[in-house]
């Protein structure tokens, strides 16, 4: 690996990798405080984890652990063999929230909770719900689809977060997680099981476990299970081994292939392992599969996976709009690869990706009152759904309508732990200064190596408009890197030194990629990046059969949609008029939409992908046919 240096700060975040070319800044260096991304960790604080824990009790999945402790199971228990799991996330989504509010009423329901699960633990480290006891599976006797390590790499980030958050606290998570990491090291080790999980997650799990605990072991149990995978270990299914990633090995593929969740969560563990191993070469062909998946396999929301009956990638350029699967948790699992990358080398073109990402799948999955979710993020919608029971427990993509829960409801604590968290995605720090990929109005607050102090607060309205104001707070000599998204064409940086606007720099063009700013600054500076937020039109590659003569509408980092409520007919219905271009008027962007069935065009408002489906029942397509 080039360019790589050691971090020894410790850090509050999700990922903290020992080395790499950039350095996280976690949730205690950033706060977000207003704006887009606020407003959703408010709703997620103030209603998503309670909505969570609701259904996880009146489902059972908690009751589990309970059952587990008193000796009943099998009897009794619910959920699917992977339910543990989302108990699990939710407690990392607590953790992070915790960590982020210091919220008293949090604590109190996170250690309740600890405290069952704790009660279910084996006093060898062993804990799952739904194998292990008289009247179930034997331990580890379905590696295939038990997900019996999956759940373990879910308990290890919610470990990982409360010791991030509260170092030493006595509730007892840690001791839960290490106990289950040995025992995972001693059956799986190389002098134990030659297996892996048909379900990629414990790798990521205990990459990060070795990172806070600085036990070796359990990172080389990471790299061990990511080397197993490709040499046919879980067996043929119908779906053929790739579904498992487990019919090539991980350095040799050519691209995210399978299942999109497994294939996200692996090949993000990899990353963890040639960056803690310094395994240039892992990480090279890490980088080539990224480029060609996000180049072929992915859609212009950002999302991936194009299968239903899989939740897989597709071949090259199969992105089929009204089929796609795109969900939720594959969403957030790009978005886990993509910052592991951009930590790693620096190249921001992982950074658009999260943004995209963000923006347009895992924003789109919350209802506004963060109470219903979608589960799959379909670019084309030909039914209208019905509303979910809100008591109901719903089949995983059956509605053009978010769901309350789902009979697999991976992705609601998969995007409360993500917004808990979201701090810890939006800048790094090296050497030389700070880099701001995301933006949002907050502070940010850290120290560099050198002892120099690199402290700024950010006014924005992004993604509504393009201005994004950096004002300096402590003076110091250090260099402030801000990112220009690529579609960004157009985007100016002036400086205003001491937020003088009489003294301020004439604007000059900021390219796409990255712009430093090396400078003695002095507290009332301010840089003021502008983006050029319009509507843009976007055509597919023409190898992408299925939207071939259309086109989607972009504005900044939001793909919009058209909603048959605005175009008062089925979405199937319209064209483009000829020689259309979107059009903004005090903030509501249309465009000229004819009917197949005749009658005049007529300017037709597009809305953001993310809010589609907010007014009820609806047809909506992303791209739009020009004839």
């Amino acid at each position: 690996m080039t360019d790589t240096r050691t971090i020894t700060t410790a850090i509050i975040a999700p990922v903290a990798p020992s080395r790499g070319r950039l350095r996280p800044l976690g949730i205690d260096e950033v706060r977000i405080t207003d704006g887009f991304w606020a407003e959703r960790q408010r709703i997620n604080g103030d209603a998503t984890l309670a909505h969570i824990e609701g259904r996880l009790e009146s489902e059972g999945w908690l009751g589990n652990f309970d059952r587990a402790a008193a000796g009943t199971l099998p009897e009794g228990r619910r959920g699917r063999e992977f339910s543990d799991s989302e108990v699990y996330k939710y407690l990392e989504a607590l953790a992070w929230e915790i960590g982020r509010t210091d919220d008293d009423a949090l604590e109190t329901r996170f250690r309740t909770i600890v405290a069952r699960v704790a009660a279910a633990q084996d006093p060898d480290g062993y804990l799952n719900t739904r194998f292990g006891r008289p009247g179930q599976g034997a331990r580890w006797s379905d590696l295939q689809w038990g997900h019996e390590l999956y759940c373990l790499g879910h308990l290890f980030q919610a470990a990982v977060a409360r010791e991030r958050t509260r170092p030493g606290a006595d509730d007892g998570l840690r001791d839960i997680a290490v106990r289950a990491a040995d025992l995972v090291c001693r059956e799986f080790g190389p002098q134990g099981r030659d297996a892996i999980c048909g379900h990629a997650e414990v790798e990521v799990g205990l990459a990060e476990l070795a990172r806070l605990t600085g036990e070796r072991r359990y990172a080389d149990q990471a790299a061990l299970f990511v080397e197993r995978h490709g040499h046919g270990a879980l067996g043929e299914i119908e779906f053929g081994r790739g579904y498992f990633q487990d019919d090539v090995p991980v350095r040799d593929a050519e691209a995210l292939h399978g299942h999109a969740v497994r294939a996200n969560y692996l090949t993000a563990a990899a990353v963890d392992v040639a960056v803690e191993t310094g395994d240039a070469e892992l990480l090279a062909a890490l980088g080539h599969q990224w480029d060609r998946t996000v180049e072929r396999r992915t859609y212009i929301t950002g999302g991936q996976g194009s299968h239903h009956q899989d939740e897989a990638f597709g071949e090259d350029w199969e992105l089929p709009s009204d089929r796609a699967y795109s969900e939720t948790c594959a969403g957030i699992g790009s978005v886990m690869l993509s910052w592991r990358l951009l930590l790693a080398t620096g190249d921001a073109r992982h950074a658009d990706l999260i943004e995209r990402t963000l923006f347009n799948v895992v924003a789109t999955s919350p209802a506004p009152d963060g109470r219903a979710f979608y589960y799959a993020n379909t670019l084309h919608q030909r039914v209208p759904g019905r509303p979910a029971d809100p008591d109901a427990t719903s089949p995983r993509a059956s509605s053009s309508l978010r769901a309350p829960w789902f009979e697999v409801s991976c992705c609601p604590p998969n995007v409360a732990r993500t917004f808990a968290s979201l701090g810890a995605y939006l800048a790094t720090a090296d050497d030389d200064g700070v880099q701001l990929h995301q933006y949002a109005t907050g502070s940010v607050r850290t120290a560099l190596p050198d002892g120099t102090r690199a402290a700024f607060d950010v006014a924005t309205g992004y993604p509504v408009d393009g201005r994004i104001r950096v004002t300096v707070v402590e003076d110091g000599e250090w260099t402030l890197t801000l990112r220009v998204p690529s579609w960004a064409n157009g985007a100016t940086m002036r400086m205003l030194p001491g937020g003088a606007a009489g003294a301020a720099s004439a604007p000059e063009p900021a390219a796409p990629g990255t712009v430093p700013i090396r400078r003695d600054f002095r507290a009332g500076d301010v840089v003021e990046l502008t983006l050029p937020i319009h509507p843009r039109a976007t055509a597919a590659d023409p190898r992408v059969d299925a939207v071939r003569g259309c086109v989607a509408i972009e504005r900044g980092p939001e793909v919009l949609a058209l909603e048959s409520v605005d175009l008062g007919a089925h979405v199937d219905e319209a064209v483009l008029a000829p020689g259309a271009v979107p059009v903004e008027q005090d903030g509501v962007v249309r465009i000229p939409v004819a009917l197949r069935s005749g009658g005049e065009p007529a300017a037709v408002r597009l809305i953001p992908y993310h809010a589609w489906a907010q007014r009820g029942p609806s047809t909506m397509r992303v791209w739009i046919p020009t004839s």
